[in-house]
Parts: structure tokens; sequence; C-alpha cells
């Protein structure tokens, strides 16, 4: 059923008085919103526009975090000069950025990255605080001498290496001066070249990263020694001196030697911390070693090896006969002298024969030569102390109850040490295993370790930080929405005190029914404003018992009612 106006001539408690006009009803209503706010007082009005405009100021601070992209590192360690032409293309392409660290480090959005750092590579940024051989991309080698070509390339070259070794872990900034004389004329002799570094590094370099400096630079330039090569840190402190003796950062034996101690404390330390637990194990070890060098020669003949060399036989004979035939004589050369009283020889005299035979032969002896040169650092003792806590454990009132490891363990740990370190027992290598109770003992029993987010979704820490982020602004939201919002919004909707507390008008009793006059009609209220509705939920309970007497009504005189709403329908619109 709709709201009426009247029954009959005789007005309905509670129901609106038509009003003739929209204009009307829009005056009405704005009489009833001035009238509400005046209601609401001076006090509730700031607060409600203090309140509106923190709401506004989170809410957009809110958006505005949700919105804006994720930062992360396009670069860092980057010179003044790399930074600001860095800046300029980012510029350039409107790309959002921020600093940190005095212009060191650039952020950018995340989703950017990859394609500003392949864009950068291409236009050779950043270029390392340096020139290097993109010196000659812009050159103008026509017009240029020789002497600015060799200039060039030393720029180049210099500026080469410092990038290079920037690379290396702890150093921040390099700076390399390279010498490299040239050979003058009629000279036999070419001199050496060198060359001195300046590093600033984070903390303190060791000694294999020395070296490792020095050799680097050898490599790349024609003719320098690694001793030839100086080293400076940013504090002055000289790390390689560059003299022809210098030895420093080659490896001596003390380096050698802690090197070696350091390897082998640390393969004992992640044995024995697997079975007593992290921490809970000291392992102190000496090595001595024989930094002597040996060269050993020594031959060795086997007679029974013999073998034929060479071998020379020589055979000689000879014959001679009377002589006396032979001696010249006067008497002799004379013709048809024959000498007086000699007989004439027979012609089968006898005459002296000798014959001599030699033979030389030459043997080998089998030798051998053997020469052994033992290197220095051998190691000729081992020894290690090996300190283990206990073995800790709750009682029945929840405290940590120590107790000692038992000699079974303890001999199975040494045996376990005894194998990390290459035991010999003829070299005289000890090793001493002990059980004692820490100064410290854990706070707590080691659990484990249950799965994180991070194994089970393969979240970054990023991703995690960048969740934790927004659930705590939503949970702020929640808050700000429960405690403020709500209930200005409820105090808003309460109707007036005043209202309330008026006297509701008691129930008339219901009239006997007569017949209705012949002029009596229902005429439809207009349509009710933004202000009726809002007095019409205040007067709920008015409004309602005006809507059950009208049934009632209805329900008594049914055919009336019915001849009334023919009337409605067959009026024109």
């Amino acid at each position: 059923m709709g709201k009426f106006c009247r029954v009959g001539s005789k007005p309905i408690p509670g129901a609106a008085s038509p009003r003739p006009g929209g204009h009307t009803r829009g005056a009405g209503a704005l009489r009833d919103l001035v009238g509400f706010l005046k209601g609401l007082g001076a006090t509730r009005l700031l607060a409600m526009a203090a309140v509106t405009a923190v709401l506004i100021g989170f809410f957009a601070f809110v958006i505005m975090r949700v919105t804006a992209p994720q930062m992360t590192t396009l670069f860092t360690d980057l010179s003044f000069e790399d930074s600001a032409a860095i800046i300029k293309e980012l510029e350039r392409q409107a790309i959002p950025f921020e600093l940190k660290n005095d212009g060191a480090v650039i952020m950018v959005p995340k989703d950017n990255v990859a394609r500003l750092r392949m864009k950068l590579a291409e236009g050779g940024l950043p270029k390392g605080g340096g020139v290097g051989y993109e010196i000659f991309d812009k050159a103008d080698t026509l017009g240029s001498t020789s002497f600015v070509q060799n200039i060039n390339k030393l720029r180049a070259l210099e500026g080469e290496l410092a990038r290079t070794i920037r690379a290396i872990d702890r150093v921040q900034a390099a700076r390399v001066h390279l010498v490299l004389p040239e050979r003058p004329l009629f000279s036999r002799e070419t001199p050496e070249p060198s060359a001195s570094i300046v590093l600033r590094v984070r903390g303190a370099l060791e000694a294999q990263q020395v070296r490792a400096i020095r050799h680097l630079v050898a490599s790349a330039v024609n003719g320098l020694k690694p001793q030839r090569v100086s080293i400076v840190d940013e504090t002055g402190a000289l790390l390689a001196s560059g003299l022809p003796g210098d030895t420093s950062g080659e490896g001596g034996a003390d380096e050698r030697r802690a090197a070696f101690e350091k390897r082998l404390r640390g393969q004992v330390e992640a044995i024995v911390s697997q079975v007593v637990g992290a921490g809970r194990a000291r392992v102190e070890l000496t090595a001595d070693f024989n930094f002597n060098k040996v060269t050993q020669t020594s031959d060795r003949f086997d007679p029974e090896g013999r073998v034929l060399r060479s071998s020379q036989t020589r055979e000689e004979e000879s014959s001679t006969a009377d002589s006396r035939d032979n001696q010249v004589t006067v008497n002799n050369e004379l013709p048809g002298n024959q000498r007086q009283g000699v007989e004439p020889p027979a012609p089968n005299a006898p005459r002296d024969v000798s014959k001599k035979t030699e033979e030389t032969a030459n043997y080998e002896i089998s030798r051998t030569t053997r020469t052994e040169v033992t290197e220095a650092g051998r190691v000729n003792r081992i020894s290690a102390a090996v300190l283990v806590d206990g073995v800790y454990a709750r009682n029945d009132k929840g405290e940590l109850v120590y107790t000692e490891r038992s000699k079974e363990e303890l001999e199975r740990i040494a045996a376990l040490v005894r194998s990390a370190i290459g035991f010999d027992e003829k070299r005289g290598d000890h090793v001493e295993v002990v059980n004692l109770r820490f100064a410290e003992g854990p706070s707590t029993l080691p659990a484990a370790e249950p799965a994180t987010l991070f194994g089970l979704f393969a979240f970054t820490k990023d991703d995690i930080l960048g969740a934790i982020q927004l659930g705590v602004i939503a949970v702020l939201a929640l808050v700000v929405l429960f405690t403020v919002v709500r209930p200005l919004v409820k105090r808003a909707l309460t109707a007036d005190p005043a209202r309330e507390s008026l006297p509701l008008p008691p129930p008339s009793p219901p009239p006997a029914p007569e017949p209705p006059p012949p002029t009596t009609a229902l005429v439809p209220s207009p349509p009710l404003g933004g202000s009726m509705i809002d007095v019409a939920q205040i007067q709920g309970q008015v409004h309602a018992q005006s809507v059950h007497r009208v049934g009632e009504l209805a329900d008594r005189n049914p055919h009336e009612t019915a001849n009334i709403i023919r009337q409605w329908l067959a009026e024109p619109a």
C-alpha cells in the first residue's frame, strides 16, 4: 500500500502534507539539511572536517604507496662523471630514479632495469671513471701525430687496467700509471718498463690479492715484470715496493705455512662441527715446514752389465837373411873379383823370421746417474689440538643439563681428525681431542628449521618485504575504518536525543463502521524528498503506526478501498 494524505476528510497523523511543485520540495530539503548541520554543532563539524582531511591524506598516501613502482639498484660504485651521464640519459627518457650514497648508487623501477642496462651499455655507460680503448672510436687519425697516438694508447691501456682491477673484491677505485720507456738509438740494452698503482679498498687486501694485481698488470704490459709493479693504498701504506729485490706479495714461507694451516683447520672444523654442532668446537693446528731446497746427484755403476764397445786386432810379421853377402867393400865392388877364402852361400841358407799379434777390446760398464731436487716447503710435523663441548639436554624442570662426551666418541672424533690432516706417525704427527665445557653454553637447543616461504614458494626478499608492507598498510586502513569512520557515520545517522525523547501519540480506538461520504477521496501524497526520508527514519514508530491504521481501514472497507484505487487508475497522469 502507498502513503495516504487523507482518509475521507480526516488527516492521518504522521503523514506528510502535499507540497505543490518541485521547487518547494527542494527548498524544504535544503532547509532540513541546514537544520541538520546546525543541530550537529560547530565542534562536531570541525571534528568531522579534521577527520575527513586526515582520511583523505591517509588513503592518498596508501594509494600512492601501492601504485608506486618498486625501485631496485641500477648501478653501484659510480663515479661522478658516470652518475651525471646516466642521470642525464634517464631524464631524457622520463624514467623516475632515486640517488643514494651521494650519487654513487642509482635506483630505478624494477621493471626497467634490464632494458636500461642494455640501453646504457649501448651508449658506453658506465665508463668506469676512466678512459679506455673507446678513445680511438671518435679520434681523428688523419691529423694525429705519432706522439698523440702513443699517448692515447698509453691512456687507454691505463684506463682498461684500472677497470679490470676494480672488478676485484674489496677494491673500490684504482688508478694506474705506466712507464714505457723507448729504446734509445745505438743502445744495446732496453730500459725495463714499470708501473705504479693506487687503490682505494674496503678493509684490507690479502697478500694473495696483491700478488694477483701485480701479475695481472705485468701480463698485460709487454716486458713488464711483477717485481717492477708498486702498489699503494689510499692511506699511503706500501703494499708492494716494486724494487728489484722485493719479494712482498710473492708468497713467502710464512704465507705458505699460514695458508696450509688455514686449509687444514677449515677441514677439521667442518667435519667436527657436523658431529658436535656448529660453534661447539675449536681447532688449533700447527705445521712445521722445512724450507731448505736440496739437490742430490748420485752415480751408480753395475759391473755385471758390461757391453763390448769396440775391438781391434793387429798382426806383424818380419824376416831377415845373412848380411855378410851384402856388405859394401872395395873388393866386392871390383868386377870379377871373388872373396878369397869365402865360400858362396848355400841356396837354402837359414834366415831370421818374427811374427807379432796384438788385440785390443774396449768394454762399457753400466752407469746410472740420478739427480733429485727437493723443493722448499716440506712438512716435517703436524700438531692438532681439538676442543669440543659436551652434550646439553633438558631435564624435567626444563633446564639445560651438561653431560660429558664418552671416550669412544672422542676416539671417533680423533680418528676423523687424523684422516682429515693426513696423519703420519713416522713423521711425528700428534692429534689431541679434549672434551671440556665451554664458558658460554647454548641458550637454546638447536632445532630443525622449518621450511620457510623462501624455499616453499621461491619468493625473493623484495617480494616478502613488499607483502609485509602492504599487509601493514591494510591493517592500518582497517583500524582507521572501524575506529574512526564507523563511529562517525553511526553518530551522524543516530536520531537527535531531543526528538527521540518526545512522547508518541497514543493510538486512537478504531472508529465504528459507517458509510463514507461521497466526497471522500484518497489523495496520494507527493514523493518524499531526502529530508522527509530522514525524518521518517527518525520517527519510524509513528510512521509504522500510521501505515498499520491505513491497513486496518482497508481490511474493514474492502469495497470502498477498491473504488478509491479504481479512481486513481482512471485519473490522467
